[in-house]
């Protein structure tokens, strides 16, 4: 018996096989079905997928032997992975590479044919082989066929391994998210008591030195002010919107749609003129802290982007088989036709300003768009200028 020697790349082939973690895994159907499969269309006792560990010979899949391994170092498949085409030995008895082999003799594996299961790298993990009690040959055909099979086996490999750093990507990315989120929270949270003790310093020193202060040192005051405000809207902008994120994970459940409306109108503290809507019998059954959250949204930039002596906007529903939609339409300001296909991006406010004059974030649409695409829905506008503007979006029952 010849031992057969270590691939010259064995180190670098040996980290390839840890990278495809296919040693010491439970039994796959998928491979299965290909060894069960190769011994019916070779008509053999035994067929293996195999990876060649450091040192013994691990079957990935195995038919018609009861064990999943063997030494590396008697291992016919030691010797076909040295190879770059199949390996055939058609007797091991008398092949000088295998005499005196006590696996012959343990399990009459006398024919072999293995091919290398070589990976897009180009190292080889292992083997796709068949064993016979007989010595035999391989056709043209059937060596072709092994060969096909072999590909389809790394096909699975690769696809396995791709599956896996996928999932693994997927949790890290659900990592990074939920701790963004805690900084984000964090730090806002940080940041908004000294943001707001900087406006009622502010507020106590225009007062108190009213008659001391320059008129340029007043409107520096007024500065400062106007900054830490506008900083202070940026911080509760993020809070909302990674608060959002916390609502989807709410129970669903039900509740009549006036009950909903009176709840935001309860929430923004308005009347019957600023906010108006239809009396709804319909009681739905969706998830009520996202939901309530997107109407608040759009309801507030209803009003607050309204510079007419009458502010109001109107509330209004419907529903079909697959979607409930609600439409919440203003008479505001209205948004610009070439500015309307951005309102929902991230930090974009169209540089419109508040019946206060204040910027906006540009985070509250994104959040609302966000939030009804989580809950199966869209969202969409249509609006003209100081005719105001109308929001309609859907969420999945």
């Amino acid at each position: 018996m010849i031992i057969p020697d270590y691939p010259i790349n064995e180190i670098e082939r040996q980290s390839e096989v840890n990278n495809y973690k296919l040693v010491d895994t439970l039994p796959e159907s998928d491979f299965d079905n290909i060894t069960s499969l190769l011994s019916t269309i070779f008509d053999v006792p035994i067929s293996l997928i195999t990876i060649l560990d450091a040192d013994r010979n691990f079957f990935k899949s195995h038919y018609g032997i009861d064990f999943n391994e063997t030494p590396r170092n008697t291992s016919f498949c030691s010797h076909a992975i040295l190879q770059d085409d199949i390996f055939i030995v058609e007797d091991a008895r008398i092949d000088p590479r295998f005499k005196d082999n006590p696996i012959i003799e343990l399990y009459q594996t006398i024919f072999y044919a293995g091919v290398p299961l070589i990976t897009k790298n180009g190292y080889p993990l292992g083997t796709l082989c068949i064993y016979d009690h007989k010595p035999r040959q391989l056709s043209d055909s059937q060596k072709q066929v092994l060969k096909t099979i072999a590909k389809q086996v790394i096909n699975l490999f690769e696809l396995r391994l791709s599956n896996r750093l996928l999932d693994q990507t997927k949790q890290e990315l659900t990592e990074r998210n939920n701790e963004l989120n805690k900084f984000a929270s964090h730090v806002s949270h940080d940041l908004k008591s000294p943001l707001a003790n900087i406006v009622s310093l502010t507020d106590l020193l225009k007062e108190e030195k009213e008659n001391t202060l320059t008129k340029e040192s007043t409107e520096f005051l007024g500065y400062i002010e106007d900054s830490a405000q506008s900083l202070k809207n940026y911080i509760d902008g993020i809070l909302i919107h990674y608060k959002s994120n916390e609502l989807l994970n709410e129970d669903k459940d039900y509740i009549n749609v006036n009950d909903l409306f009176k709840e935001v109108q309860r929430i923004l503290l308005l009347n019957d003129n600023q906010l108006k809507t239809t009396v709804y019998s319909n009681q739905i059954f969706t998830n009520i802290a996202a939901v309530t959250q997107v109407l608040i949204n759009l309801v507030d930039n209803g009003l607050k982007y309204n510079n007419k002596a009458n502010p109001e906007v109107y509330l209004s529903f419907t529903e079909n088989q697959k979607h409930y939609t609600f439409t919440v339409k203003d008479n505001g300001n209205g948004i610009a036709k070439q500015q309307q296909e951005n309102v929902f991006e991230l930090f974009n406010n169209n540089n419109q300003t508040d019946v206060k004059g204040k910027k906006g974030t540009g985070i509250g649409l994104f959040t609302v768009k966000n939030l009804v695409k989580k809950l199966g829905g869209t969202v969409s506008l249509n609006s003209q200028l100081n005719q105001g503007s109308t929001f309609t979006f859907t969420i999945e029952k």
